[in-house]
């Protein structure tokens, strides 16, 4: 993943899953939420990959899936910098600074902007999957419903991350409205992912 030269994804996952369970604030649910759709990403380009000889347009897809993948490298950290900015502000709250309302309201509608994106990237990540489930290598199935449930599983959770910095910021609840669609489009395709898969044992 393209991350910063500091960036938490730039160590073992067994390091990354010890600073989510340590005492501090990052990286926290929109850095999981990332890289569960960063997972769900390459699973489904590994799969699309060993689906060249029967699905057309297969290595478009693989890259497709990469560059998503990439993608949600750079939003976990992103996140990370964008919660700090609020806990920032919090911080500071009582100060004597006329404009701190306005600075929340900034640094929450920042928060709210990175699991927006992770939520909508999820959706495409999972709409991909359909596509390799449908048409790709069947041994490959049971990877693109993997890739498809934590892709649905991502924007599921970052929209509810979104949701709550809405709520906390006054924001427009136009961000949440956008949010519940990733949602509802990410989990259509991961159950229709698993629609495929049961047709498949069927036969």
């Amino acid at each position: 993943m393209t991350s910063s030269p500091d960036s938490s994804l730039d160590q073992p996952v067994r390091g990354f899953l010890d600073q989510l369970a340590a005492p501090t604030p990052t990286p926290g649910g929109g850095g999981a939420a990332a890289v569960t759709g960063a997972m769900a990403a390459g699973l489904v380009a590994m799969a699309a990959r060993f689906s060249a000889s029967r699905l057309p347009g297969a290595g478009d897809l693989a890259d497709q899936a990469d560059e998503l993948r990439h993608r949600l490298g750079q939003l976990a950290d992103m996140d990370a910098r964008a919660y700090t900015a609020v806990l920032d502000v919090f911080s500071r709250r009582g100060e004597a600074d006329q404009g701190w309302e306005g600075q929340r309201r900034e640094a929450l509608l920042a928060a709210a902007m990175v699991p927006l994106e992770i939520a909508a990237i999820g959706a495409r990540v999972a709409a991909l999957a359909l596509r390799v489930a449908e048409g790709g290598n069947p041994n490959l199935r049971g990877d693109a419903v993997t890739g498809a449930l934590l892709a649905a599983a991502s924007a599921r959770s970052a929209a509810s991350l979104v949701e709550i910095n809405v709520g906390l910021g006054g924001l427009d609840p136009e961000l949440s409205r956008r949010a519940a669609q990733a949602v509802a489009d990410a989990s259509a395709a991961a159950e229709q992912v698993m629609d495929t898969e049961r047709a498949g044992q069927e036969h």
